[in-house]
């Protein structure tokens, strides 16, 4: 927890320090009302007092009362503004981590663990905040202050608050032993929770078409039950805690009276009053003590739970991106280059290569396609471009320079990226075509462009708001069609040197799939485009045609002589088209 705490400042530390000078300030106040209430005691006790001194000592007591009330709601105040700040820097730091860790680090711990560690971890420190730097400072000042008070006032006395805090102490540290590896396990089972949760949300069409809302229901309970069943047994633990305390505390006063009662019987007459006053101030101070150590044990409850949040957290924020980015930031000779060469790929931990000695070439304005079964490594290879992982051997270069030598922000200005998913953001049609920073002015023209040519224009022009039409997060209020066409509109519009195309034109009809890509040649014919895909409709007329089987190149050439020379590619062609439209193929 103690890493965490780099990210105070100085301004934090200047606020720290008079916060421990305002809880030095009312400790001090409440110390000092056992003394005015010692005076009052003689006073009442001695004859021919008068009532005004009574009522003067009684004055101190109520100034020092609402001084030590005011001086706890400023205090308040200011470690509010500490802790919300310190929570703050701390999500920003983790959201800013995060989005620079590789898919492979990302994927390492769940979406739902960093959803989790980003709210619900930060969340517990800043509790432990909050309540750390009211109470863990006032506790053992307050302790120290009042032992050192009390410790000239009898030894019988003494002694017998030390022992009362030495139980305290062993209660804490048991309590502590059996409940801090459970709250480890509360953390993660929040994760699994969160997990349920966003799965059950994000799949709720497929729960209901299928009818597993019982089946959703009871792997959400099982999670559910196994957190509360952690959770009643961490509290019922730390619930013993409370009523110890207070046995202990009316314990303590119960025996200071009753060593008082013998020391008064015991002692002459003259001393009677002076030992009635100075048990009155030992039992209210002997309380401040105990109290100390319940505001304490208080936060020892919250602490074990923070320290394992904290741990999450630095997991995260110590954790190094296997991506490493370069600095190069030149231009080069070349324009709309991607070069493949000797590359093999295989995912970190993975036995066996994905993708083995893939080697080819596409040159600026060509069109290069992909093709292949189901799991033959296309997207993998595709992804390998913008480093959404790296080449395990061999080299891949764009515009003659390998990608991992490229700053990220100029990599990512050289491409145009469509993924398999198509992904839409919270906002409106604008802002999701204008997206991010490309380097280029995004005019409200070019978005037109960019949508006409995507063919979107025609439902774009029919949403209630036009270009300004609200688009909700992850594109649940349009079609699967109609966010594809919007996903593509957002990569024409950053006009990058390539275009790259992960399976982009699986929803579209045939129609729209065909007007499409030649609208999109028409507009791209000076950029470079990599596609991805299932159908041979989508990709028959590209300048060059990539096929893929388990991982290896098994044909690379245009349709026609793909068709003659590669049998993997001629199954897949006959799986969708007719053996009289191929040979028309090849008769055209």
């Amino acid at each position: 927890m103690f890493k965490l705490l780099k990210n105070f400042n100085k301004k934090d530390w200047a606020t720290v320090l008079i916060i421990l000078g305002l809880v030095i300030f009312q400790v001090w106040l409440d110390l000092k009302m056992p003394d005015y209430m010692s005076a009052i005691t003689r006073l009442v006790q001695t004859e021919g007092s008068k009532m005004g001194d009574i009522l003067e000592n009684g004055g101190y007591m109520l100034l020092c009362a609402f001084g030590s009330l005011a001086t706890a709601i400023f205090t308040g105040f200011l470690v509010s503004n500490i802790s919300s700040n310190f929570s703050m820097k701390v999500r920003e730091k983790l959201f800013k981590k995060i989005g620079n860790l590789s898919t492979n680090e990302i994927k390492t711990f769940s979406t739902s663990s960093l959803i989790t560690r980003t709210t619900n971890d930060v969340t517990q420190i800043e509790m432990v905040i909050t309540m750390g730097l009211q109470l863990m400072l006032k506790a053992p000042i307050t302790a120290i202050w009042a032992v050192s008070k009390i410790l000239n006032k009898s030894w019988q006395w003494s002694a017998i608050t030390g022992i009362s805090v030495v139980i305290l102490l062993s209660i804490i540290g048991i309590l502590m032993m059996i409940v801090l590896p459970r709250f480890k396990i509360v953390q993660k089972l929040t994760d699994k929770l969160n997990n349920a949760t966003r799965e059950n949300l994000t799949g709720i069409r497929v729960v209901r078409a299928f009818n597993a809302e019982g089946y959703q229901e009871n792997k959400f309970e099982e999670v559910n039950e196994k957190l509360t069943k952690t959770q009643l047994f961490n509290q019922k633990t730390m619930s013993i805690m409370q009523p110890t305390m207070y046995l202990v505390m009316y314990g303590l006063t119960l025996g200071i009276y009753f060593i008082g009662a013998y020391l008064i019987n015991n002692s002459l007459m003259a001393d009677k009053i002076t030992l009635f006053g100075d048990m009155v101030v030992f039992s209210s101070y002997a309380m401040q003590v105990i109290m100390s150590f319940l505001m304490l044990a208080m936060i020892f409850m919250m602490v074990p739970r923070a320290s394992v949040s904290a741990n999450r957290i630095n997991e995260v924020l110590e954790t190094e991106s296997s991506i490493k980015f370069g600095d190069f930031k030149d231009k080069t000779n070349l324009v709309g280059t991607v070069e493949f060469k000797n590359v093999n790929f295989k995912y970190p931990d993975a036995d066996e290569y994905l993708l083995k000695n893939i080697n080819f070439k596409a040159n600026q304005g060509e069109t290069i396609a992909f093709i292949g079964s189901t799991g033959s490594g296309k997207s993998t290879l595709i992804n390998l471009i913008p480093r959404f992982y790296d080449a395990t051997d061999g080299e891949v270069l764009i515009d003659g320079v390998n990608v991992k030598d490229y700053d990220e922000e100029t990599l990512n200005n050289k491409l145009g990226y469509v993924s398999q998913k198509a992904v839409m953001f919270d906002g409106t049609v604008n802002s999701n075509i204008s997206y991010g920073d490309s380097g280029k002015e995004i005019t409200v023209e070019k978005i037109k462009d960019a949508i006409r040519i995507a063919q979107a224009t025609q439902f774009v022009d029919k949403m209630d708001d036009g270009y300004d039409s609200h688009i909700a997060s992850g594109g649940t209020n349009v079609s699967g069609g109609q966010k594809q066409r919007l996903s593509i509109a957002r990569a024409i519009a950053r006009d990058p040197e390539i275009y790259i195309f992960d399976d982009s034109f699986s929803a579209l009809d045939y129609k729209t799939d065909s007007v499409l890509r030649r609208e999109l040649k028409k507009y791209t014919k000076n950029a470079t485009s990599l596609i991805v895909a299932q159908r041979i409709g989508t990709i028959m007329n590209a300048d060059k045609i990539i096929v893929l089987d388990n991982g290896k190149i098994v044909g690379m050439g245009k349709h026609k002589e793909l068709l003659d020379s590669c049998e993997v590619y001629k199954q897949i062609a006959l799986s969708q088209l007719s053996k009289e439209e191929l040979e028309n193929d090849r008769e055209n």
